[in-house]
């Protein structure tokens, strides 16, 4: 089955097939009943302009693409780093101490930092060592980010696991409000790694759908990574109930309990991770599926032209 999918042929085949039966939309079938007397169609719900059939194979497309994106949103609805702060020690200094809930700037300053760095200094640097411009195309970036968020579940799963640990052994399993002799920097890591994957996949995204859509399409293009966070949320919210459930069936305790060192919270991470693992090979197939874009075909189309040059 899956040998007939990576079929390029049989692939290139089912998408002109599919567009031949949207492009029927646009077909004038009868032109005294399906056009008005000045010249637009009758019934709109039944005869579509080329224009609005091409946005709609252009939604279509992008759209398993988008759907990859969806598990980076999890990075903060997923996430019980405040849960994990409050039960390390954050004071920076004897008379110091960071609020649990400031530790996700940690994520912000990494996207505005990774941002500035890669259009002043990384690219021009990277452009002037190999001798020739340098860029990472949208679609690369993209996966970057889901690769950086496989990272941060994993990362955040082997912090909790040591964070556990440390509880148990100091005697606060049952302690609540217990903090432990452990530094809350243990959490930076997750944190950094959450912030490179926001910032390579959510640029990258805006970037791919600006130009990919035509630009009577930039309002679906600047709305398609929010709509992909919201899904990410109701996602997020769905795993958790269903690990909830799934791990608490027949009285046992679950894996998510208000006691941060009684439940299982490293586990639920590692949970994200596979999901996580799983989405980076949809999203190899949902490119490949996808195709060169419309920068990589111009890109060709020069190369032939100067090719042609005498």
């Amino acid at each position: 089955m899956l040998c007939l999918f990576m079929d390029k042929k049989l692939w290139t085949s089912c998408n002109a097939l599919f567009s031949r039966f949207l492009n029927k939309a646009c077909i004038i079938q009868d032109p005294e009943k399906d056009i008005a007397c000045d010249g637009s169609a009758s019934d709109p719900w039944s005869l579509c302009t080329i224009e609005q059939v091409e946005e709609l194979k252009a939604i279509i497309k992008v759209i398993p693409l988008w759907s990859s994106g969806i598990m980076v949103s999890i990075n903060i609805g997923g996430s019980f780093g405040i849960l994990q702060a409050k039960s390390l020690n954050r004071h920076i200094t004897s008379h110091f101490e960071v609020p649990a809930g400031s530790f996700s700037v940690v994520l912000v300053i990494t996207i505005f930092i990774w941002l500035s760095l890669y259009d002043r200094a990384i690219i021009p640097l990277a452009s002037k060592l190999i001798g020739k411009p340098v860029r990472i195309s949208a679609k690369r970036r993209m996966g970057i980010g889901l690769g950086f968020s496989l990272l941060h579940f994993s990362t955040a799963a082997i912090v909790e696991t040591t964070r556990r640990r440390r509880a148990i052994k100091e005697g606060h399993v049952n302690d609540v409000h217990a903090v432990l002799n452990m530094s809350g920097m243990w959490l930076v890591p997750q944190l950094f790694l959450a912030g490179m994957a926001e910032a390579f996949n959510a640029i990258g995204q805006n970037e791919f759908y600006y130009t990919e859509f035509p630009s009577t399409m930039s309002s679906i293009a600047s709305c398609l990574f929010g709509l992909g966070m919201a899904a990410g949320s109701a996602l997020s919210s769905l795993i958790f109930s269903t690990v909830e459930h799934v791990t608490s069936r027949g009285g046992k305790e679950g894996w998510i309990l208000d006691n941060i060192n009684k439940g299982r919270y490293d586990k639920y991470y590692w949970v994200l991770a596979l999901l996580n693992a799983v989405n980076i090979l949809y999203y190899l197939v949902c490119s490949w599926a996808y195709g060169p874009t419309h920068d990589q075909l111009s890109k060709l189309s020069d190369e032939n032209t100067s090719n042609e040059k005498p």
